[in-house]
């Protein structure tokens, strides 16, 4: 499978983009009104930075815990429940006058229902597509998470300024249903991956399988940690800059819709394998320069730039299916974007801490000088022996 054009004609895969497309529509649009009303209500950047992406903290007690739902619950059903527990926690956060201990509660209460839909909607591509096509559908998936963004952030921006960020999460809430609907409606009926009960006991022995694995470990660690120090970076966008922050995380995901083009479309699979840390340096690099204060127009080609780099995903994932067993590709992927996420919520609260007592521009250098660091020992440690075989797992 080589072009988006034969992809977009896989049964299943169009609905399947649609739903995918208006989580990530709700989740921007969201993400943008909360952070923008917590910050005017507290003027904490730690607050604000948490109420965008607190939610990823709680992603640690799906991957934990509830995994093994990924791959022993019915797709269908369980994406379209995701979706509309989503669209009822956002509606209740749209409550006015509720308390921020009430807001928080409800952030990180969604964090372990995204966890295990997660691994459901990324088992269920591998399912949908050919081996041979995976890439390019994770590439098409992350180019409409890129424009979804775009969209989200400048439609999100308007909405808050226009309406209010009460009025503009219900209309995220609408999002979250109409990804529901379309759920129920346009995938189909498949039975579960793997047979035998949801537990936690099921959920730690796939994930001992998995991390017990050298490749599987090395895989994970260079998945989650750089691309979570940067988002750490881009959670201060409001504090770091309140006028143009909307404007920062559309040009963060104008960036990233670039990379995942080229990389995914255009780049022969014979480089591709060799660019994945070299675009986690090009990630973190651009970041370095916000320490030295530069005006706005390089502020916007940084962030760009920067995240061009986070195509390196598309090269590190596939590596990851090559490497899982077909039964547990749904608790493999959703173990990733789990941890991911959760180092995207550490980060985030460590930015956060960090501006509190330094500036914005001080804690992105700090995090993008530790993203810097920990790629270059990852890369370092890939050089020597793996010695677990695929077949071992």
């Amino acid at each position: 499978m080589r072009t988006y054009r034969e992809l977009l004609r896989t049964p299943e895969f169009t609905p399947f983009f649609c739903v995918v497309s208006l989580q990530v529509a709700a989740m921007t649009v969201s993400g943008l009104a909360l952070s923008t009303r917590v910050y005017a209500a507290t003027g904490s950047p730690l607050l604000s930075a948490l109420s965008m992406f607190g939610p990823s903290l709680g992603q640690v007690v799906g991957a934990t815990l509830l995994m093994s739902a990924a791959d022993r619950l019915p797709p269908r059903a369980a994406m379209t429940a995701v979706a509309l527990v989503f669209c009822a926690g956002t509606a209740l956060l749209a409550i006015p006058g509720l308390s921020m201990a009430a807001v928080f509660l409800i952030i990180f209460g969604l964090g372990p229902v995204g966890s295990v839909g997660g691994g459901v909607r990324y088992g269920l591509l591998n399912e949908i597509l050919p081996a041979d096509g995976y890439l390019l559908g994770r590439s098409l998936i992350n180019m409409s998470v890129g424009v979804m963004q775009i969209c989200g952030f400048a439609a999100g921006g308007v909405l808050v300024a226009v309406l209010s960020p009460t009025a503009t999460l219900l209309v995220a809430a609408a999002l979250y249903l109409a990804a529901a609907a379309m759920a129920r409606l346009g995938l189909g009926e498949r039975a579960p991956r793997a047979a035998g009960r949801p537990s936690v006991a099921a959920t730690w022995r796939a994930n001992a399988r998995l991390l017990s694995s050298r490749p599987h470990r090395h895989l994970y660690l260079a998945l989650w940690v750089p691309n979570g120090l940067i988002v750490g970076c881009e959670s201060l966008f409001v504090p770091f800059a309140p006028a143009h922050a909307g404007a920062l995380f559309a040009l963060a995901a104008v960036g990233m819709l670039a990379g995942d083009v080229v990389v995914g479309r255009f780049v022969p699979a014979r480089w591709r394998a060799r660019l994945g840390f070299p675009l986690l340096l090009l990630l973190a690099v651009p970041y370095l320069l916000l320490v030295l204060d530069p005006p706005l127009p390089v502020v916007f080609l940084v962030v760009t730039l920067s995240a061009v780099g986070y195509a390196s995903g598309l090269v590190l994932q596939q590596r990851l299916v090559e490497l899982t067993p077909a039964e547990l590709s749904g608790h493999a992927l959703g173990l990733h974007s789990s941890g991911m996420l959760t180092l995207q919520g550490v980060a985030a609260a460590v930015a956060g801490a960090l501006a509190q007592v330094a500036s914005p521009a001080a804690a992105m250098g700090v995090l993008a000088t530790a993203s810097v660091t920990v790629t270059l020992v990852l890369a370092r440690a890939r050089r020597s022996p793996e010695p677990v075989a695929v077949g071992q797992l």
